[in-house]
Order: C-alpha cells, then structure tokens, then sequence
C-alpha cells in the first residue's frame, strides 16, 4: 500500500519538485537505509531480504488502518497537525462508507497548485486545492488533494480568523470531492457547505471561526 499510494503522489512530482521543495524520493525506515549501506555480495542478499521485510512491516501496519493517509509539505507558511488531517480524511471516508483506501495530500503554495491547475485542468490560476478521485474498486478508496497554504494564509489574514482552519477547510472540501461530492449547481453546492461547516466543526468544536469561509 506505501508503495502505491507513493506512486499515485509521483504522477505530481514532476510539477513539484521543479520549485526544489518535494524530495524526489520516498523516504524510507532505518533499517531500509542501513541494508542498502552493505556491499559484500553476502550482504548484498541480506540486503534484498531486509528491503522486502521492510516494506512488509510497513504495509502491515498501513493494512491495519482504515485510511492510510500519505502527507506532503512542501509550503510551510501554515501550520497544521498532520494528525488533524489525519482525522478529517478518516472521518469523511468514515462517514461515507469507506473502510479501507489510501489518500495523498500535498500542501503547496500558490505558484505550484497554479502549476497543476494549468496542466491537469488547463486553469491559467492557482486555487485553493485541487481534488482527484483515483477511486477504481468499490470496496478501496483512492484520492489526492492537493490545498494552497500561501492561499489559506491570505484568506485568513483578509478575515482575521487562523490560517490553519482555512487549509483544513480546503482539505475538507477536496476530500469531500473525493468521496463523490459535487457543488457545480446551488443545491449541490448548498450541501457542499453545509458538510463543509459540519465537518469544520466536528474536528475543531466552538473553536471553529472559519465557518462560511468559502
């Protein structure tokens, strides 16, 4: 699962990594990295072994999570709990019927998600995030969003509320993209907010400032 939710977050490599900020490759456990530091041929096939053991364990562990959730940062101007947004995927794939899948979420600044909307949507604009339901078997849910930090820092500094609410309402809106909502007519986008609001304040409680934020 590590490996393929890895090569789902790839197909946008390309684009980020251009800016210097996204490292070109998986950061892998310790012992992976020490196996790999051994060059007799003897160890050489421990080294395969423990590489394969490795990523085992590591899909053990994912296995035993209803929704692995792989998270980048390349934007840093905006500061939210990796386990925050942990929470926000588990509980709408919870919510809408997904007990198992894997999501990426990728937290960028304006010039980068600007690139992304222009060679995947052909949008000559930074947004606020982008969503792609990768989604193919009906039992094991598949998605990326990828959310403008320097875009939910300016939006909450116009509001005066916390940036950090901000980004987790972007995350919030993709992933509900992700699970199959839409919000391209008044109705659809009348639940959109109001699953916005409801999930906003399902994680944040009273704190929540950022309500009627999009």
């Amino acid at each position: 699962m590590f490996r393929q939710s890895w090569s789902r977050i790839e197909t946008f490599l390309p684009i980020l990594t251009r800016f210097g900020t996204i490292p070109t490759t998986p950061i892998v456990p310790a012992p992976i990295q020490l196996c790999a530091m051994h060059k007799s041929p003897l160890i050489g096939k421990l080294e395969h072994a423990c590489l394969w053991l490795a990523i085992e364990s590591l899909e053990f562990i994912y296995r035993s999570m209803p929704i692995a959730t792989e998270i980048r940062f390349s934007s840093r101007c905006v500061k939210l709990p990796k386990r925050t947004i942990e929470q926000a995927v588990a509980q709408i794939a919870s919510d809408y019927g997904w007990e198992d899948g894997e999501i990426s979420i990728a937290i960028v600044d304006d010039a980068q998600i600007h690139q992304v909307n222009l060679e995947y949507l052909k949008h000559d604009y930074p947004t606020d995030v982008i969503s792609f339901d990768t989604t193919e078997s009906e039992s094991f849910l598949e998605g990326d969003v990828i959310a403008s930090a320097q875009t939910a820092h300016r939006i909450a500094t116009e509001n005066q509320w916390p940036a950090p609410q901000e980004l987790l309402l972007y995350i919030i809106h993709g992933m509900l993209h992700v699970i199959g909502l839409e919000d391209s007519t008044e109705s659809q986008a009348k639940k959109m907010r109001a699953q916005e609001k409801y999930y906003l304040e399902a994680i944040l409680g009273d704190s929540t400032v950022c309500k009627e934020a999009r």
